[in-house]
């Protein structure tokens, strides 16, 4: 098996902060200093002020926010993934402000800079996959200068030692002015980040929706009162964490579904969300320097299905194929129904080995899934398998751009079809630099 790609490392001379506008690069190194900065002055200040160090209960509530960060990042990361694709112009919010400003009502600002740090470097690895790495450093620098500024609110309203809880109407108003002002300053860095580096990005786009300032607001408000209760019953935060994933489903899944249009019929993203989620792969690949594998498949036996048990049943199978491909795929891996039977899987940073992989995980579970579907009769029936045929293609080894790369794909997929059906395609690029849609030669791997 010849594997395609290219390799993850980029010198420092090709990184892409260097492509952003001059004002956009000084705004954003100057950003990441003044962070730097702040963590200096901030560990030091702990070091040398009267009580120097930290107590040990703060090194307590320090590790119970970084476990509950933690697990709340890992187990909300499939929408979270999903989000992170979808966003473009707009600022993207997340929930993990939640934390860090019950971090700031309970810790030094030398321990609320290591969550920070800690909960983007999880999201590197574990939520967002492989992305451009000075937007995440930026990101961590907006959460460093929101969480000072926050901090010192705190401090000029008399809040000095933790925990910094709301005991009274003055102490309540204090709070929810270092809230307000965490949450201005973060809105208005990344506001700025967007308006220098995309001149094309209007003022209006570059806002973004009321609804995800809400949500930054709810997570803000949610810290305030993890705070509290970490302060007098830090047994009840684990108990929390359901609350904590309830709302981040309630609050983002609707604006995740609303951005990733989701089919009715099968659960998968629409085929014109899928359309938009291609050529913003391809652009990150380049950016990365990496690859995008694509598979496209259509059920083998579908038109007898409907045929013979009428088109409900057709709908349940296509349902329990989507539920079987979901099962076999990476997370941050993109399923989509992009015709009536015919379904597309988006792998990003996959080299043709792992595409291939995947595919025959996928092919080798719809032969055996069993699928119980009603009849027009209003009975029931059970079908022994939904197998279907493959085309695999992976981006840039056969193709330049997205209609290329489809082709390719939709190309070895009829050659499946072509070849017996349940079997995989892979389509392959000869040896011009210029691929057309029929200079492909392919490689059948079947069962």
């Amino acid at each position: 098996m010849i594997l395609i790609g290219r390799s993850s490392w980029v010198p420092p001379r090709q990184w892409k902060l260097w492509s952003l506008p001059r004002t956009a690069l000084a705004y954003v190194l100057a950003i990441d200093l003044i962070a730097v900065t702040i963590t200096t002055l901030a560990v030091r200040s702990t070091l040398s002020g009267p009580d120097s160090g930290v107590r040990h209960s703060e090194w307590v509530a320090f590790a119970v926010l970084a476990v509950a960060s933690t697990m709340h990042l890992e187990f909300a990361r499939g929408i979270e993934r999903r989000r992170e694709l979808a966003a473009n112009t707009s600022p993207h919010t997340n929930l993990k402000c939640l934390w860090i400003f019950a971090a700031l009502l309970l810790l030094p600002l030398s321990l609320v800079v290591p969550l920070v740090v800690l909960a983007y470097t999880y999201s590197w690895f574990r939520v967002y996959g492989r992305t451009v790495a000075h937007r995440k450093v930026f990101s961590t620098s907006t959460y460093v200068l929101a969480s000072a500024a926050a901090a010192a609110v705190l401090r000029a309203g008399g809040l000095l030692d933790a925990p910094r809880v709301p005991t009274g109407f003055w102490t309540l108003l204090v709070v929810l002015a270092a809230a307000a002002t965490w949450w201005l300053v973060n809105y208005a860095l990344v506001i700025g980040a967007i308006l220098l580096s995309t001149p094309d990005a209007t003022a209006r786009e570059a806002l973004g929706e009321l609804s995800d300032q809400m949500v930054v607001c709810a997570g803000l408000g949610l810290g305030v009162a993890i705070a509290a209760v970490q302060t007098s019953y830090p047994w009840v935060v684990p108990v929390l964490m359901v609350t904590v994933l309830a709302l981040h489903r309630d609050l983002l899944l609707p604006q995740y579904q609303r951005a990733a249009g989701i089919d009715s019929t099968t659960g998968l993203a629409t085929s014109s969300y899928w359309a938009s989620a291609v050529p913003a792969e391809l652009a990150r690949a380049d950016t990365l320097r990496s690859t995008v594998g694509l598979l496209m498949l259509d059920l083998d036996k579908f038109k007898e299905i409907n045929d013979t048990y009428g088109h409900p049943a057709g709908d349940e199978a296509l349902r329990a194929a989507g539920e079987a491909i979901r099962a076999e795929v990476r997370n941050g891996d993109l399923v989509a129904r992009v015709g009536g039977d015919e379904l597309a899987v988006l792998l990003p940073g996959a080299f043709e080995s792992e595409v291939l992989e995947i595919a025959e995980r996928i092919r080798a579970r719809l032969v055996t899934v069993t699928v119980s579907v009603s009849t027009t009769d209003g009975g029931t029936a059970t079908l022994e398998g939904v197998p279907a045929s493959f085309g695999a293609a992976v981006y840039p080894a056969v193709a330049n751009t997205m209609d290329q790369l489809i082709l390719a794909a939709d190309d070895a997929l009829l050659r499946a079809k072509r070849s017996g059906r349940n079997q995989i395609v892979v389509a392959r690029p000869n040896h011009s630099e210029e691929l057309q849609p029929d200079e492909t030669a392919e490689q059948t791997v079947s069962d």
